[in-house]
């Protein structure tokens, strides 16, 4: 096999009568789309959810949600797999009226809810290191605590925040039990919120364990990791580099 087919290739099929095919393009198209869309769906509410946690509440309160939201990261990732798939997947499927809810849209859906945590905890923690006199010049012209909230504390915080953004993505792109257990499993290009997909760590978990050693589709699985490795570094080095900026700036 050349390294060309396993690039560009559209079909993972490792057993194959006759001539396997070890296409890495449906792997990486479901670990890109399913944390892509967890994160249109994460950064949002994350975002908000830091705001209210920063700049509404104070006092035990506050130490109490925080305390929980980071609790929730911690919890084990075959439980939210369970309540996906259980909960998750008959209200996808009822409320669009397709066959199974077990696809796209359920592990985006998942993955969002495990980078939430991330998201809310790292975008908190960038938003009340920005200096209180911007608050206070900002509340000295006239504007609102939400208007101070959104356009000067939010601003002033934006190396943070999208640092924990690519935090949060890293987090989606490393899943593997929860993706598992509610994307369908099918090495396939999606093209639909309804298909089925898999991810590069899918794959390995699904067919490392029975795989023969020393041949072509055991090490194309330890290639999957490659990749995997080298996204995860990429993801996590570009974070480290903006969280570095943001210390300089607020410096």
């Amino acid at each position: 096999m050349r390294f060309t087919d396993f690039l560009f290739g559209t079909v993972w099929n490792p057993d194959a009568y006759g001539q396997p095919q070890y296409g890495l393009l449906p792997n990486l198209w479901g670990t890109f789309l399913t944390s892509f869309l967890a994160m249109l769906i994460a950064l949002p509410s994350g975002i908000f959810g830091a705001l209210f946690l920063s700049e509404r509440i104070a006092g035990r309160w506050r130490l109490g949600i925080k305390t929980l939201v980071e609790l929730f990261a911690g919890f084990p990732s075959v439980v939210i797999g369970f309540l996906g798939l259980t909960i998750v997947a008959p209200l996808i499927s009822k409320l669009f009226n397709v066959p199974s809810g077990i696809g796209v849209l359920n592990a985006s859906l998942i993955l969002a809810l495990m980078a939430l945590p991330t998201i809310i905890s790292i975008s908190d923690d960038a938003l009340r290191a920005v200096p209180n006199s911007f608050r206070e010049a900002s509340y000295a012209l006239g504007a609102s605590k939400w208007q101070t909230s959104v356009k000067v504390v939010l601003p002033a915080a934006k190396f943070g925040v999208m640092a924990a953004s690519l935090l949060g993505f890293g987090r989606a792109v490393g899943e593997t039990m929860a993706v598992l257990m509610v994307a369908g499993n099918a090495p396939i290009i999606a093209k639909s919120l309804f298909d089925p997909t898999r991810t590069i760590t899918t794959t390995i978990a699904i067919e490392l364990g029975e795989v023969a050693s020393n041949t072509t589709h055991f090490y194309t699985l330890f290639t999957l990791g490659l990749v995997l490795f080298l996204i995860s570094l990429f993801v996590n080095l570009l974070s480290m580099f903006i969280q570095k900026k943001e210390r300089e700036i607020l410096l």
